[in-house]
């Protein structure tokens, strides 16, 4: 009973700070350029940023096989957030990092606000999941687990896992790899970008759960176009 109590008061904690994560920031003016941000991705700047699309594909679909996320339809403010991370060196990446230092500010909204007015184009999964493994995710994802003391991933990034703006990213129709890698780099403290809720929740995860919620986050399909931000 007590123990309940204790995993009762967590999710509750947990839900209060998501609820305020989640608040709408400040609206900007004027709005960033969508031409601006895709000659940004196509192109890259004269700063020497490099283009995206040369790692996260033509229409921001990413690449599976070397892990690289889909960018289409996430929420920009949360890629923004994602760049400035990189150019400080709070989230570490030896590709990223020079990349995101030689935007300027309004360059990295801009060109995030491109990859979200994209739609979500359909995925061709990696290797086929098991039913066990994609029931496991299911389970973690929309109801979590009382014994592990872990709370539904949805209750933070939303119904069906289409992440919540400005804040929560998206977990649907990404990459099981790029995925499987983030939270293994949280688990492990090697990313620390976030507040210590994903690091706590990284921490009670076993491989094969890691491995379930990506399976799982993988075969949602968001494959519909997203309103233009």
């Amino acid at each position: 009973m007590k123990k309940e109590k204790v995993f009762i008061l967590s999710v509750l904690s947990l839900l209060s700070f998501c609820w305020v994560m989640a608040q709408p920031a400040d609206k900007l003016a004027p709005a960033p350029s969508l031409q601006e941000g895709a000659a940004i991705a196509s192109q890259g700047t004269k700063a020497g940023a490099a283009a995206c699309n040369g790692c996260h594909g033509p229409k921001g679909e990413g690449m599976a096989a070397s892990s690289f996320p889909r960018l289409a339809g996430e929420p920009a403010y949360y890629m923004t957030s994602q760049l400035k991370d990189y150019a400080s060196g709070v989230r570490e990446n030896a590709v990223m990092g020079p990349i995101a230092k030689a935007l300027t500010d309004a360059e990295k909204e801009t060109v995030s606000a491109y990859f979200a007015s994209l739609p979500v184009p359909p995925l061709k999964p990696a290797k086929k999941a098991t039913k066990a493994e994609l029931k496991r995710g299911e389970t973690l994802a929309t109801t979590g687990d009382m014994k592990l003391f872990l709370q539904a991933c949805n209750n933070c990034h939303g119904p069906g896992s289409r992440g919540v703006a400005p804040t929560m990213p998206g977990l649907a129709a990404q990459h099981p790899g790029y995925l499987a890698q983030q939270i293994a780099a949280w688990k492990t403290g090697t990313r620390k970008n976030s507040p210590e809720q994903m690091a706590e929740i990284a921490k009670k995860l076993s491989d094969k759960d890691i491995q379930a919620l990506a399976a799982y986050f993988e075969s949602i399909s968001l494959s519909v176009p997203n309103k233009k931000k």
